[in-house]
């Protein structure tokens, strides 16, 4: 029977410069993201429409689980891995068909070079051998159960 890891052997298992490294990247994101979103959010300027709101109060609770990773950067993986999917989505659902049409606006462009940034980011930065080895293998094994 396996045993759940402590919190001080589950940070042995990654390299405390790494560890370091996530917690600049959750606190990079949290500082990026908690001005402008939290502005909007408690003294708003302006309508924004339900979509508009939703976006920014997503993004402003988003800061908070950055904040949240800084103390946890283990725990709080999810986030970091919500950001790279969601950025890799983005370039392809949104990126691609307006490159490919030739109707990429300044907007558009500005936001892609924000994507490929935090996409190369978080490659460079999770420690991807751990996810493996804690997330994606535990996921896929069938357990036994005696008969």
């Amino acid at each position: 029977m396996a045993l759940a890891l402590t919190a001080q052997e589950e940070t042995k298992s990654v390299s405390k410069w790494r560890l370091y490294l996530l917690r600049g990247l959750y606190f990079l994101n949290f500082i990026s993201l908690a001005f402008d979103n939290w502005s909007a959010v408690l003294f708003p300027q302006e309508s924004l429409g339900v979509l508009g709101g939703v976006a920014i109060s997503f993004w402003a609770g988003f800061s908070l689980l950055n904040l949240l990773g800084v103390r946890y950067p283990l725990k709080m993986l999810p986030v970091l891995m919500l950001q790279f999917l969601y950025k890799g989505a983005w370039i392809a659902g949104t990126f691609l068909p307006a490159y490919t049409a030739g109707t990429v606006d300044p907007g558009i462009q500005e936001f892609f070079w924000v994507c490929i940034a935090g996409i190369g980011l978080n490659l460079i930065i999770l420690p991807w051998g751990y996810l493996y080895r804690d997330w994606v293998r535990p996921f896929f094994k069938v357990k036994q159960h005696p008969a």
